[in-house]
């Protein structure tokens, strides 16, 4: 089903790769304007070139920061007009190779705690006051199935995912009355780079039965082309085989 986003202005975060890239060439398509935000300046510009190229006349603007570095993600952003921005969506996440429990040090447990759960409260801090202030916004976290399911995946990066999906509900409940609706959106295994970061290598026949990031944009773009009055205030996607 087409969804038309024309004239609405996207915030992707983590839109270098995976599923936050798959999301911005989905809203393109779909007519949206896009500000684009990642680490690798490379990557993020072929996102871009990717998403003019399927959105015709789509705004787009790159934006180069860490988003878990609260300071420096303010100061990138500080030209541009949050009060514009429709959509909030946070992809930004990634995991440690050595992830099982007695493995982790203070300071990997604190990494993934700063890339996952901080970067998605410093990406709200930002956008729910000019969302407040207008009175809508939509935001979407993307989280994971490890934050409502135990999993192989690793204590600290279940952990900092299922703080992404406690913070969105928190937001949703306190900001509703302000006209913020907060998604969360937890995808089961996708074929992302983060499969790449296994302890062991992903066979081949196990990618075949992933999600594709292309799987995950679609899930934001449904809950994107809701009606204002409708919220869907968690999603659950999964592959079909497993």
């Amino acid at each position: 089903m087409a969804r038309d986003l024309t004239d609405q202005t996207v915030f992707v975060a983590g839109a270098s790769s995976g599923m936050g890239r798959a999301t911005a060439l989905a809203a393109a398509r779909a007519g949206a304007h896009l500000v684009l935000l990642g680490r690798n300046r490379a990557a993020l510009d072929e996102t871009a070139t990717s998403a003019r190229a399927e959105g015709g006349r789509t705004r787009i603007t790159t934006v180069i920061a860490d988003a878990s570095d609260a300071d420096t993600l303010a100061g990138a952003v500080s030209e541009i007009d949050l009060s514009t921005v429709d959509v909030l969506i946070n992809s930004v996440g990634t995991n440690l190779v050595e992830r099982a429990f007695d493995q982790l040090t203070s300071a990997s447990w604190a990494s993934m705690v700063q890339v996952n759960l901080m970067a998605a409260f410093n990406l709200c801090k930002l956008f729910v006051p000019p969302m407040r202030a207008r009175g809508a916004g939509l935001i979407i976290n993307i989280s994971s199935i490890a934050a409502r399911k135990p999993d192989r995946s690793g204590a600290a990066y279940q952990a900092s995912k299922a703080g992404v999906l406690a913070l969105n509900h928190a937001i949703m409940e306190e900001e509703w009355a302000n006209g913020i609706r907060a998604t969360v959106i937890l995808p089961g295994m996708t074929d992302t780079p983060l499969l790449d970061r296994r302890p062991s290598p992903v066979s081949a026949e196990v990618r075949s039965t992933a999600l594709q990031p292309e799987d995950v944009a679609e899930a934001c773009l449904f809950v994107m082309g809701l009606a204002p009055r409708a919220h869907v205030s968690e999603l659950v996607i999964q592959p079909s085989r497993r």
